[in-house]
């Protein structure tokens, strides 16, 4: 696992845990990282020291400029991720869960294989393309700020 000092557009840092580098880079592509002050899914790494084991130092402060007060709830945004919250409890509860054969499922509806009808899963960023050239509609899930990133 690796720790990941963010940044997002807006300048609000934070951090994420991922499995390894690669797992970062296809999650901020999917736009699956979110920003938990605003979010923005445009986030890019902070810089970052590296952490050395076996120095004793006193611990460290942030610049001032790093420690961003955590702005008051907006009621925009707080209406606006109640209604995504609405939304994707729907999803879950009213269609089929297809896991990683989400495209494959997709396709199969259709082009008329398989009966229409509701289905989540996962799919890779080539298959969503694939998706996109065949014509199928598609959306993804949004990540909640519960969800944490």
């Amino acid at each position: 696992m690796i720790r990941y000092d963010l940044v997002c557009s807006a300048e609000h840092a934070f951090d994420s845990w991922f499995r390894d580098s690669a797992a970062y880079d296809k999650a901020v592509a999917a736009g699956l990282v979110a920003c938990p002050v605003c979010g923005s899914t445009r986030v890019e790494k902070a810089l970052m020291a590296p952490a050395v084991a076996g120095i004793d130092r006193p611990a460290r402060e942030a610049p001032p400029e790093a420690r961003q007060p955590v702005a008051a709830a907006d009621p925009r945004r707080e209406a606006m991720i109640a209604v995504l919250r609405e939304m994707k409890k729907h999803v879950l509860a009213n269609a089929d869960p297809v896991g990683d054969k989400f495209a494959e499922e997709a396709l199969k509806i259709h082009f008329g294989e398989a009966e229409p009808r509701s289905i989540y899963g996962e799919a890779t960023a080539e298959e969503a393309r694939r998706l996109i050239e065949e014509g199928v509609e598609f959306a993804p899930l949004p990540v909640l700020p519960e969800e944490g990133n």
